[in-house]
């Protein structure tokens, strides 16, 4: 079924949509196939690999796009950032860099790139606000992956001004939802403690332990939400200024394990690792520009979006055993 209001734009167009086969994108993909969108062209790895320039050539060679949404990119939490910094800052800047100069070559009608909330200066006074971008130094354990990303913003505004390349910066927050991942080298805050209860429970343990004080702030989107703001802005926003995707609202980590914990069944001890970083000190976006520009405003409830989030991960884990 296609989304009342919304026929038209996307049905006609070709969509390049790289990371497509991962969290949030498979959520575009469906949300871009429910708004009529028969040609979703999905580069995935080893075939394509997006950090060489003759995988991106043969990238859009198969796919014949009009419009590029560029998700590929190497992410994890804060122990992956800090582990493999280097990576982190070679595969994202790599990719993003070789896709938008391809797509700039071949006159590629839209480019859709999406940063991070890790490209914001360490020390951002909340609400974030898009032109505090420049204001400082990243934080410090994902400086490499923020700044990486960052670049792509430089970019477009630059190939904007010199060559008229319509490419639009998305600045999301950390992400959640059903489909995430929960593999504990890699996984961002939610999965993480998800999976800590709920092995604690499995295995009759008495406490958890968190990394960090506790006392750091965090924003959260469904991944839902975030696909939506994605095809609202490749449908309607063509300008230069980078755009915050969020929730608008910030709830400390002391508050999110105690929650998880609630809705996990978990009533066991939280012990804190003060020895490990907590990484920014506060984080909440400034969301009033989106909805300005194109409309979007978050609609998951996130007592309710954790919930979901939940089952779907048991649910997983009584399938493989």
């Amino acid at each position: 079924m296609v989304a009342k209001g919304l026929m038209g734009f996307f049905e006609t167009k070709k969509i390049l949509l790289t990371g497509g086969a991962g969290f949030l994108g498979s959520y575009v993909t469906k949300k871009l196939k429910s708004r009529g969108c028969a040609n979703v062209f999905i580069p995935e790895y080893p075939q394509y690999d997006l950090t060489k320039i003759e995988s991106i050539k043969k990238a859009y060679q198969d796919a014949g796009a009009d419009i590029v949404i560029h998700l590929a990119a190497k992410v994890g939490g804060i122990g992956a950032n800090m582990t493999k910094p280097g990576e982190f800052f070679y595969d994202n800047l790599v990719m993003g860099t070789q896709m938008m100069e391809e797509a700039r070559r071949l006159r590629i009608e839209k480019f859709v790139a999406l940063g991070t909330i890790c490209c914001y200066p360490k020390n951002t006074p909340v609400p974030f606000r898009e032109e505090n971008l420049w204001n400082g130094y990243p934080e410090e354990t994902n400086a490499p992956y923020g700044l990486a990303k960052k670049m792509l913003l430089v970019q477009s505004q630059s190939y904007r001004k010199q060559y008229g390349f319509n490419s639009i910066f998305l600045l999301p927050v950390n992400l959640y939802g059903p489909g995430d991942n929960f593999n504990p080298e890699t996984s961002h805050v939610i999965p993480a403690l998800i999976k800590k209860c709920l092995d604690a429970k499995k295995e009759d343990k008495n406490e958890i332990t968190v990394w960090g004080t506790g006392k750091v702030t965090r924003e959260f989107l469904h991944v839902e939400d975030a696909a939506e703001a994605i095809l609202l802005a490749a449908e309607k926003y063509n300008k230069s200024e980078p755009v915050n995707i969020g929730a608008g609202f910030e709830i400390s980590i002391k508050d999110l394990v105690s929650l998880i914990a609630k809705l996990t069944g978990f009533d066991g001890k939280i012990l804190w690792d003060k020895s490990k970083p907590d990484g920014q000190p506060r984080r909440c976006l400034d969301v009033s520009l989106a909805k300005k520009e194109f409309g979007f405003t978050a609609k998951t409830d996130f007592h309710e979006g954790l919930k979901k989030t939940i089952d779907w991960y048991r649910n997983k884990l009584s399938h493989t055993g």
